[in-house]
């Protein structure tokens, strides 16, 4: 009994018949890499520089190479042709004297200029004249020159506001700004302008001291700006703190109320405290005592005592085996206790 996969066409195997459709798909659909492709290089490039604009994947029987200043193939915007037959290359109308053609195709400019800046195009013919074109990009930068910083005040009290402005004449820049040698944090105090040219601080701190510089940049350059001191002086009269008036006063809210919770508390243990030393004070003075007795009988007598204090006492036999004959007194141990009797 054979495989199942063994009546599939022949004997081959499924993924082997997509194996070779894939493969012949690769050989009939062109390449991206294959395609005409034009290159610049440097990809930036700064005035004064040369440039070539790099041609990848032409023919292999390419006969004639023009190119052209735009994204068209008009005559009046030739820059040169160059035959591969004859090796020569023919300046076109919109040639400046700086472009050539290579032999291998590539366009070569000298010495351009921010105006050279734009899209070029390559046409290309083969044996049978059939035409193929690219384009590509040529981008040329002016150097920067260095700017200037300049402050709405360079000493200001501290809780003040101060702007800080950079002034560059250079188009397409980047600006970025530089405290003490590095990058500026923002925070919610500071704030850019949509081109960061200006940075405004408010309300400024004494941290904010210090120097300012602004850099600015292109794709080819960079330069910074002399240093900007900026001093802030502390003023004994303002509060430093960036807290709100609402803050504050709840914040002096809070401590009062815990202010006055603390001497509530002191007061009632105070009282307590007071309570019981009276109460105890007059338990005491209710309370009898032998060495007292004398002067509390001698006090029965006055007219302001307002309590009549009687004594008695009670003598205790202790026990004794009796005896047939009289015991004497003197041989009695006897035991006073004194009771005290409150008379309203």
């Amino acid at each position: 009994m054979k495989p199942h996969w063994a009546s599939v066409q022949g004997g081959r195997r499924p993924w082997q018949g997509l194996l070779l459709t894939a493969c012949l798909l690769a050989l009939w659909t062109p390449s991206a890499m294959s395609q005409l492709r034009i290159e610049s290089v440097p990809p930036n490039a700064a005035e004064g520089q040369d440039v070539l604009l790099r041609v990848h994947n032409q023919p292999a029987n390419t006969q004639i190479y023009r190119w052209f200043r735009g994204a068209t193939t008009e005559e009046a915007y030739r820059l040169a042709a160059y035959s591969l037959s004859s090796n020569e290359s023919k300046p076109g109308p919109a040639n400046s004297g700086r472009e050539t053609i290579l032999p291998h195709g590539s366009l070569a400019v000298r010495n351009v200029t921010v105006n050279d800046s734009g899209v070029y195009t390559l046409d290309i013919f083969d044996e049978d004249f059939t035409s193929i074109k690219a384009s590509g990009q040529l981008r040329v930068f002016e150097l920067v020159t260095q700017p200037s910083i300049h402050a709405s005040n360079t000493t200001v009290m501290e809780q003040e506001s101060v702007v800080l402005t950079c002034h560059s004449r250079d188009p397409e820049i980047t600006i970025r700004w530089i405290f003490n040698d590095q990058s500026l944090r923002l925070s919610s105090r500071t704030k850019l302008s949509e081109d960061n040219s200006t940075l405004s601080i408010d309300p400024v701190r004494r941290e904010d001291s210090g120097e300012y510089r602004c850099e600015v940049s292109n794709p080819v350059s960079v330069k910074k700006s002399e240093a900007l001191l900026l001093s802030v002086s502390y003023d004994p009269a303002q509060s430093s703190s960036d807290l709100s008036p609402g803050a504050i006063a709840g914040i002096v809210v809070g401590v009062v109320a815990g202010v006055a919770l603390i001497a509530a508390l002191a007061y009632f243990l105070y009282s307590r405290k007071t309570g019981g030393t009276s109460d105890q004070r007059d338990l005491t003075e209710h309370k009898p005592s032998a060495s007292s007795h004398s002067r509390d009988t001698s006090r029965d007598n006055s007219p302001n005592e307002m309590d009549e204090v009687s004594y008695t006492s009670l003598k205790f036999n202790a026990a004794q085996p009796k005896e047939p004959t009289f015991v004497p007194p003197a041989s009695t141990a006897t035991e006073i206790v004194y009771s005290e009797v409150k008379k309203k």
